[in-house]
């Protein structure tokens, strides 16, 4: 939208509301609006939410905070509760817990660590490390299995899946191994 040559808050309203098709006494009637009934009453809740939240030690979400203000006598809805507390980034603490991501066996043999600490590697494909995380999603729990190479300090693989099982590790680790193989690397000695 090229209206003339110069910055463009010399255009003017008429030429911007002709070209986003509104008609400027539009602008000017929201400009000089009071603010709604609505507006006011939201700023005010607004800081009633932020009050009783901070005297919370920032714990509470909005049920216990709706709960709180019906206590001391202010009608207001529940969700409207929620959405003023979202516009205003405001949360409670969740004790949703993650999900367990080690289970271990007692009767399987646990291999003894080969680098004693040293995280170092003298050369590409000499040392990967691998980890798993997780994260929520809208969709649930979904897992993410990395494989660094200590050398490089790159990602060589990776593998994100819904579930958590030995699949999501070893699919990582292969699409580290698989590349290097098909161009004729040597991986004898990578210690994993």
């Amino acid at each position: 939208m090229c209206l003339h040559r110069g910055p463009p808050w010399r255009a003017g309203v008429e030429p911007i509301c002709r070209e986003l098709q509104i008609a400027p006494s539009t602008y000017y009637a929201r400009r000089s609006r009071p603010p709604s009934e609505r507006s006011i009453r939201d700023e005010q809740l607004t800081e009633q939410i932020k009050t009783v939240h901070e005297q919370n030690y920032s714990a509470y979400g909005a049920r216990k905070v709706h709960a709180q203000l019906r206590r001391v006598s202010t009608a207001v809805a529940r969700c409207t509760v929620e959405r003023l507390m979202r516009a205003a980034s405001t949360r409670g603490v969740s004790r949703a817990k993650g999900p367990r991501t080690t289970r271990p066996a007692p009767e399987t043999d646990r291999p003894s660590e080969l680098l004693e600490r040293r995280f170092t590697a003298e050369a590409p494909n000499r040392l990967w490390l691998a980890d798993i995380t997780y994260c929520r999603s809208f969709a649930g729990w979904v897992y993410a299995a990395f494989v660094l190479g200590v050398f490089s300090r790159q990602v060589v693989g990776w593998q994100v899946a819904t579930n958590l099982y030995t699949e999501l590790a070893l699919d990582a680790l292969e699409m580290g191994v698989w590349p290097r193989t098909k161009y004729g690397e040597d991986l004898t000695g990578l210690i994993h």
